[in-house]
């Protein structure tokens, strides 16, 4: 392997472990995942006039609100089989969507199954000091009067503006059902894709410029990395588009007919991120083949030099060679002058040389 090929691992070490990271997926092979020490659960209760909100201690804690009459979200921050198994067996959640909750790198999906509708899709982040893109896998279940979201990092989500709307009397997502909910979480996972993929394009754009100024191999580095990245962005994003049209497919009796329609509109903007992440991929094609170009054409500035310094020296060496020859009567050979005249010409031809090759337009 050329040594330029390990640029990208000496400027960024843990780069192979990213590369196996992002291209390795084997769904027959039963993945390991650290369970954390402890998990948090938050249970919003809530109605379009009051709402509870609870941090508990117990998973058996959040058994009661299944026959609560108001609308019930439990976010479940990190994730460990029992205490997910526990919650699951307790709200009738089918064996098959509890494998799919404790899975790794479970392609996006949505199932219709027993009454109740699961969605599984992905989280995503721009890391600004790595510029890469962290994805965390989430899993929402809706059920009758419950949404139930089972998160494995449990320090951020992108569900803040909606905690601040459930703070509001009489707001849309507290008037409405566990079906509005349900669209609400999904919705603003699929609006922080633009938010990632806008912080991408920067970088896209910077490196862009960092080429045409000065393209070196550093440069070819970075789009190696960039592009590993931008698997990861079109691997989360564009299987949300099936799993949202599988929902507005689906005839659950969960999702209310007036809800469709937000559905539609997180269709038309998961459409649009699609559409975006395919502008991102010609682009960095297209700073792949400027790259080439660039270097292409700093070898053709260096060959030009070289051959103008070249047909520069070509009278010198023939005047030279000319000279050096071992016959006895040579012109100019025993004159006093003679000396001073070849090096004149050797310097006078070329002048003349620079001068035709100027009006040329050659340099």
């Amino acid at each position: 392997m050329p040594s330029n090929k390990y640029l990208s691992y000496l400027l960024n070490p843990l780069e192979l472990l990213r590369t196996k990271k992002v291209l390795q997926v084997n769904p027959t092979v039963v993945p390991s995942r650290e369970e954390p020490e402890a998990i948090k659960i938050f249970v919003y209760d809530f109605d379009a006039h009051d709402i509870a909100v609870r941090e508990l201690d117990k998973v058996s804690d959040c058994f009661s609100f299944i026959d609560s009459p108001k609308v019930t979200w439990i976010n479940v921050d990190g994730l460990r089989k029992v205490d997910v198994e526990s919650i699951c067996n307790h709200y009738g959640i089918h064996y098959l969507i509890i494998e799919d909750i404790l899975s790794i790198g479970q392609r996006p999906k949505m199932d219709d199954m027993e009454g109740l509708v699961f969605c599984v899709l992905n989280m995503l982040y721009f890391n600004e000091k790595d510029s890469s893109i962290e994805s965390e896998q989430i899993s929402i279940v809706l059920g009758k009067n419950f949404v139930i979201s089972f998160q494995e990092d449990a320090q951020r989500d992108v569900f803040n503006p909606l905690r601040e709307k459930l703070k509001i009397n009489l707001s849309k997502v507290r008037a409405n059902k566990a079906d509005f909910l349900f669209y609400s979480l999904i919705d603003l996972i699929v609006d922080n894709y633009f938010v990632v993929m806008e912080k991408f394009g920067e970088k896209i754009e910077l490196l862009e410029e960092d080429i045409l100024r000065n393209a070196d191999t550093r440069s070819l580095a970075k789009i190696n990395i960039l592009r590993k990245e931008m698997i990861v962005l079109k691997r989360s994003i564009a299987p949300v588009r099936e799993l949202v049209n599988g929902i507005l497919r689906s005839e659950n009796e969960l999702i209310e007919e007036r809800t469709e329609k937000y559905f539609k509109d997180v269709y038309d903007h998961i459409v649009q991120a699609n559409d975006l992440c395919e502008n991102y991929r010609d682009m960095m094609m297209n700073l792949h083949d400027l790259y080439l170009n660039n270097v292409n054409l700093k070898m053709n500035e260096v060959m030009k030099v070289m051959a103008v310094v070249t047909c520069l020296l070509a009278p010198a060496t023939v005047i030279g060679g000319i000279f050096g020859m071992n016959f006895e009567q040579i012109p100019l050979l025993h004159n006093k002058w003679g000396f001073f005249i070849s090096v004149a010409l050797m310097l006078f031809i070329p002048i003349v040389m620079i001068r035709a090759f100027r009006r040329r337009g050659w340099f």
